[in-house]
C-alpha cells in the first residue's frame, strides 16, 4: 500500500546519521569492439556508457538536466567514491582513445573527440579535488541544495518517495563533506579567507531562520493534487523530519567546522590563489586547458588578457566621447558609477528591465534554426542572491518539467545599474544561452551526452560573441548601454588577466579587485563578488574571452574567403549545428562549412 511505503520512509528519515550510500561503479565493458562490429558502434556504446555513468555519479547534475531516474541520490564525495570514478574514467578514456580516428566517418569523429574531452575534464577536476576544500558561495551544498528543491518537482508519489530519500541522506553527505575538508587541512589544502567568510556569513543567515522558512522545506508545503490525504500528510511529515533531524544539524555542523577548524587557518589575501596549495600549480595548468579546450599556458592567456583590456580601453574612451562628451576613461568611469539616475530604485525595475530586454530580443535575420523551448524569467531567490552574479540561465528539464529560465538578481537595487542590464540580458538569455543550450538540448542523432555538454569555451564564449552581435542586431537602447557591454567585455578580458594572476602568477586578491576597477565600470561590490568567484572557481573565467575571441576569428576568416557568398545565419547555423564542440573541432566545422559555400 502506498501509506505502508510512506511510513517506511517516515522511518528512514528519522534516522539522521543514515549512512551515505555510495555509487557503486559499473562493471567495465570488453576492450576492443566488444559493442559491436564496428568503430561506430563502438563510439556509441562507449558514449552511452559514459552518460550514464556520469548521471549515476553526478545525481544532482542529473535531475537538473531533467534526468529523474537517479533522483533517491546524492554523490558520493567520500575519498573512496572519489578513487573508483577516477578508476572508472581512466579505464573508459584509454578505450575511446584506443578507437582510431581515422576509421570514423565525421559525426562518430566528433562523438570520439568530445568523449575524450568530457572525461579528460571530469578526471582534472576530480584529481585537482577543489571540491574537498573549497568553500564555494556560488556552489557549495548552503546553495546547490537548496537549488535542487527548486529543481526536484514532485507531481506523483513515488517523486515524492525519491525526495524524501534523497532529503534523509543529506545529513550523512554533508557530513562526508565536511570530514573530507578536515583530511585535505591535513594535506595543507585550505581555501581563500574570502572565501570561508562568505560561506560562514551564508550558513548564519541560513541557520537563523526557523527550517520552515528553507526553500528545501518548500516540497512540504506543495500541493499535491490527487493524492491519497493519507500519503499527502505522511509526505509532508518526512520532508520535515529529515529537514529538522538530519539537514539542520548538519549544516551547523558544517558551519562550526568552517569557522572552527578551516577560517583559523584559511589563505588570506596576499596568498589566495591556487599556487599556493600543494599541487596548485600543475592543477591550474590542467584547469587552463580545460576550460580553453586549447593547449594554452597561464602566461599566454594573461598576455592575451592584457592585450585585450588595452583594445577595450580605447573603444570605450571613443564610445565615451559620443555618450558623455569625455574621451577621459577615469572620468567615463567616474559618472557611470556616480550618477544615481543610471541605478535601479527597486527589484520590480531590475526584472522589469531584464524581462523587456530578452522580449525585445528577435533574432530570426541572424540565426535560422531556432529552439523549441520557451524562456522564461524569474528573480533569483532570498538564499542565493546576495553574493551571485548580476544573472544566470538555467537550462530547460529535458523531460519537459521546468522550461529554460534567466534568473536575474534584484537584490539590493540601488546597486546595479541600469546600462548593465542589456548586457547581461543578451548573454544569458537571447541570443545567448538559451538559443545555444536549448539547441544543443534538441539535437536529433547525437549521444546524449553531446546535447548536455558544457565546453566552456564554446557556452561561454557564444554567451559573450552574443553581447556583440546583439550591438550588430541594433538591440542596445542607447550609447551609454553600449558603454555598458564595452564595460562587461573588459570584464571578461580583465578575467583572463586576474585569474592567471592569482593562480599563477601570486596576484594577491587586494591586486585583483584593484586591476578590475581601473579597468571596467563595475560596482566595487560586483568586483569583490567577481574575484572571489574567480578564487572559488580557477581557470572558469578564462572559457570566455578565449571562445569569443575564436568565434569572432573564424567569422571574419569566413567572411573574406567567402566575401558576397558569406551568409550570417548560415555562419550561426553552422556554429550551432552540434551543439557545445571544443575550439579545434568548431574550427573543422566551420572550415567545411566555408568550403561547402
Amino acid at each position: 500500500m502506498l501509506h505502508s511505503s510512506w511510513t517506511v520512509l517516515l522511518t528512514l528519515a528519522l534516522v539522521a546519521l543514515a549512512p551515505l550510500a555510495c555509487i557503486e561503479p559499473r562493471s567495465p565493458a570488453t576492450p576492443g569492439r566488444a559493442h559491436g562490429p564496428t568503430a561506430a558502434a563502438h563510439v556509441a556504446a562507449l558514449a552511452a556508457e559514459y552518460w550514464g555513468g556520469r548521471i549515476a555519479a553526478e545525481p544532482i547534475e542529473a535531475t537538473f538536466l531533467g534526468f529523474r531516474s537517479h533522483d533517491d541520490r546524492l554523490p558520493d564525495v567520500t575519498e573512496a567514491g572519489r578513487a573508483r570514478e577516477i578508476t572508472r574514467l581512466e579505464a573508459l578514456l584509454g578505450r575511446v582513445r584506443a578507437i582510431d580516428a581515422a576509421s570514423l566517418a565525421l559525426p562518430d569523429r566528433v562523438t570520439r573527440g568530445m568523449l575524450v574531452h568530457e572525461i579528460e575534464g571530469d578526471l582534472a577536476r576530480r584529481d585537482c579535488d577543489l571540491s574537498a576544500w573549497a568553500a564555494d558561495q556560488l556552489r557549495g551544498p548552503q546553495v546547490e541544495l537548496f537549488q535542487l528543491a527548486r529543481a526536484q518537482t514532485v507531481s506523483t508519489v513515488e517523486e515524492g518517495r525519491a525526495l524524501v530519500a534523497r532529503w534523509s541522506k543529506i545529513g550523512a553527505y554533508m557530513d562526508a563533506r565536511t570530514d573530507r575538508l578536515r583530511r585535505a587541512l591535513q594535506q595543507g589544502k585550505v581555501a581563500p579567507r574570502a572565501t570561508v567568510e562568505r560561506v560562514i556569513a551564508q550558513l548564519d543567515e541560513l541557520l537563523a531562520k526557523p527550517s520552515g522558512a528553507w526553500a528545501i522545506m518548500s516540497p512540504r508545503d506543495a500541493a499535491h493534487p490527487g493524492w491519497p490525504e493519507a500519503d499527502q500528510r505522511a509526505f509532508a511529515a518526512a520532508v520535515e523530519q529529515a529537514v529538522e533531524g538530519g539537514v539542520r544539524p548538519a549544516f551547523s555542523r558544517y558551519r562550526e567546522a568552517l569557522a572552527r577548524e578551516v577560517l583559523p587557518r584559511a589563505r588570506d589575501d596576499a596568498r589566495a590563489g591556487l599556487s599556493h596549495v600543494p599541487g596548485g600549480a600543475a592543477c591550474y595548468a590542467r584547469l587552463v586547458q580545460v576550460s580553453t579546450s586549447l593547449a594554452r599556458s597561464a602566461d599566454e592567456v594573461h598576455a592575451i588578457g592584457l592585450e585585450q583590456v588595452a583594445r577595450i580601453r580605447d573603444e570605450m574612451r571613443a564610445l565615451g566621447a559620443k555618450a558623455l562628451g569625455t574621451s577621459d576613461l577615469a572620468e567615463i568611469q567616474r559618472r557611470l558609477r556616480e550618477d544615481k539616475a543610471l541605478t535601479f530604485s527597486t527589484r520590480d525595475e531590475v526584472e522589469a528591465a531584464a524581462s523587456a530586454a530578452v522580449a525585445r530580443a528577435a533574432v530570426p535575420a541572424w540565426i535560422g534554426a531556432l529552439p523549441r523551448t520557451p524562456l522564461v524569467v524569474k528573480r533569483m531567490e532570498a538564499y542565493e542572491e546576495k553574493h551571485m552574479p548580476p544573472a544566470f540561465f538555467r537550462e530547460p528539464a529535458q523531460d519537459g518539467s521546468r522550461p529554460a529560465t534567466y534568473y536575474v538578481n534584484t537584490y539590493a537595487p540601488e546597486t546595479r545599474r541600469r546600462f548593465e542590464s542589456e548586457v547581461v540580458a543578451f548573454h544569458e538569455a537571447i541570443p545567448g544561452h538559451h538559443i545555444q543550450v536549448a539547441l544543443a538540448q534538441e539535437l536529433g542523432e547525437v549521444p546524449t551526452f553531446r546535447k548536455h555538454a558544457n565546453v566552456l569555451a564554446f557556452t561561454e564564449g557564444w554567451g559573450l560573441y552574443s553581447e556583440r552581435l546583439a550591438d550588430e542586431m541594433g538591440l542596445y537602447s542607447s550609447d551609454v548601454d553600449r558603454l555598458g557591454m564595452l564595460s562587461a567585455d573588459a570584464w571578461r578580458a580583465c578575467r583572463l588577466v586576474v585569474d592567471t594572476g592569482m593562480h599563477a602568477k601570486g596576484w594577491s586578491r587586494a591586486q585583483a579587485v584593484s586591476y578590475m576597477m581601473e579597468n571596467t565600470i563595475l560596482d566595487e561590490s560586483v568586483v569583490a563578488n567577481e574575484v572571489d568567484r574567480y578564487l572559488t572557481m580557477p581557470g572558469q573565467a578564462l572559457a570566455y574571452k578565449i571562445g569569443q575571441l575564436e568565434m569572432q576569428r573564424l567569422r571574419k576568416d569566413a567572411e573574406q574567403k567567402l566575401g558576397p557568398r558569406f551568409d550570417i545565419k548560415g555562419f550561426h547555423d553552422a556554429l550551432l549545428g552540434s551543439g557545445a564542440v571544443t575550439l579545434p573541432i568548431l574550427g573543422d566545422q566551420i572550415a567545411r562549412w566555408v568550403a561547402s559555400r
